[in-house]
């Protein structure tokens, strides 16, 4: 990769992610053009990015390549270079390989390798130097999830005149687990490099406090750390959330209630369907949820003739083995339910390891009488908002893991342990064959706090208290100041 430094067009809020907000797309004449990506996220910053002229820096997601900045619709893309070896180390080895299984209740055992860590290291310094370039004087910087926790520090190294957010996406650890990381100190004191640390659920920001308080030794106040030099830090929960209003809007498109109707008819008219969306992961919980609904029709509490469950996981991380495991024993589980349970006409479970557009997914949501979602651990999950939100007949049920971010907010679902198939069998059972005006009085709860806390309402909360912090002091040269 050229060492030249790239010039910048200078922004005064900018976004650090590792992906960039677009992908790239090829025409049938093989013209190439770029597409915005799906996600909350994107669909959050694009006000914020118009209103502020926002930069937005990241990689564009292809190996060894190197582009110059560019402007797509709202956005000034800054796209930093990845080699294929850093995809590997940085991305799929430190983040995906160690952090990932750390960070969620060590589902699967992490693994520390330190040439991953160096990889880590560097890929955060050039995502931090493309930040500092791109931002101008006095800028706000939110740098966005565990890919990234080094970037904070190494920036204010760099621009101590800027505002720095950081958001993190998943779950953050007790003390008990994270202080198995061999980096745990350069990662704390990483994050402290920013004037708000944004956690999903105010129990995440509460372990990062006690870590600096028991294993850094540092002052805390509730949700303040005050750092050796002084300055102060705030660990806050941020619960993220959804366009609510989009997602209403969409399933109650007449398109997608049309093709709701033409799904449930190619399930073969169900008089009760189940539905899950999940990222293949071996955090979500899909195998235990299946095999738990697996029993339900082996002993008759459901019968396969008037049910029908459609799971859909799509791909991810494919070519970490764990992933290849997972994946293997889920299609190995639908496949014996299926040939023990299912028939000719109708199998017991629908199973498609596919990615399902935006629209489909709506019809999926507005066809769905129950919504199952049991991840054994996750920093929020938005696929029950999403439901939530498609609900605007206040019908439907979604079960919810009590390990979800999610359940601190969603209180009127029905709550279940995903670690007990018992519970996981109550929960669904009792989703499927409650009162008509219990699903709806819950739902009605549910769709409050969903549209009441949107993802507007998220990132607004967020940029209003780090517009609140003190201009910063530039005069100081301490690392951490």
């Amino acid at each position: 990769m050229s060492e030249e430094a790239p010039q910048y067009d200078q922004a005064d809020f900018v976004v650090v992610a590792n992906r960039l907000p677009v992908d790239r797309t090829t025409d049938a004449d093989g013209t190439t053009s770029w597409r915005t990506s799906p996600g909350g996220l994107v669909t959050a910053m694009e006000p914020v990015m118009q209103e502020r002229h926002g930069a937005w820096v990241g990689w564009v997601g292809a190996p060894d390549e190197t582009l110059d900045p560019f402007d797509y619709d709202s956005y000034h893309l800054v796209p930093v270079p990845l080699s294929a070896a850093e995809i590997e180390d940085y991305y799929e080895g430190f983040s995906n390989g160690t952090l990932w299984p750390l960070y969620h209740d060590v589902v699967a055992k992490p693994e520390y390798h330190r040439e991953w860590w160096d990889a880590y290291h560097a890929v955060n310094e050039r995502f931090a130097e493309a930040a500092a370039q791109v931002a101008a004087p006095g800028a706000t910087v939110w740098v966005q999830d565990y890919q990234l926790q080094l970037v904070p520090q190494m920036l204010r190294r760099r621009r101590p005149d800027l505002r720095i957010g950081f958001f993190l996406h998943i779950p953050f650890p007790p003390v008990e687990l994270f202080q198995q990381l061999p980096w745990r100190r350069q990662i704390i004191e990483g994050l402290l490099g920013a004037d708000i640390i944004g956690f999903q659920t105010p129990g995440g920001a509460q372990n990062f406090t006690r870590i600096c308080r028991h294993r850094m030794k540092m002052e805390t106040h509730r949700e303040v750390v005050t750092l050796p030099s002084g300055r102060s830090t705030r660990a806050k929960a941020y619960p993220i959330s959804i366009d609510a209003k989009g997602f209403e809007a969409l399933a109650r498109s007449r398109p997608v209630q049309d093709r709701a109707r033409e799904l449930r008819h190619e399930l073969g008219d169900p008089e009760v369907l189940f539905l899950g969306v999940d990222r293949l992961d071996y955090t979500k919980g899909i195998y235990h949820r299946l095999r738990a609904y697996g029993e339900l029709l082996a002993e008759g509490v459901i019968d396969p003739r008037k049910a029908a469950f459609l799971q859909v996981a799509t791909p991810s991380r494919e070519r970490v083995e764990e992933y290849k495991r997972l994946r293997d024993e889920v299609n190995m589980l639908v496949g014996r339910i299926n040939g023990d349970l299912g028939d000719l006409r109708r199998p017991a479970i629908t199973y498609l390891h596919t990615s399902v557009p935006r629209t489909e997914m709506a019809a999926m949501y507005t066809t769905a009488d129950v919504c199952v979602v049991t991840p054994l651990r996750d920093g929020m999950n938005l696929v029950c908002k999403e439901y939530v939100a498609c609900r605007s007949g206040t019908d439907g049920a979604l079960v919810l893991s009590e390990f979800a971010g999610a359940a601190g907010e969603l209180r009127q679902a029905y709550m279940i342990n995903p670690y007990d198939i018992n519970s996981m069998k109550h929960g669904m059972t009792l989703a499927m064959n409650d009162t008509v005006q219990n699903k709806r009085r819950r739902m009605r709860a549910l769709r409050r706090q969903v549209f009441t806390h949107d993802i507007e309402a998220w990132a607004a909360s967020f940029l209003d208290d780090l517009a609140a912090v003190p201009a910063p002091q530039t005069t100081s040269t301490d690392p951490q100041a």
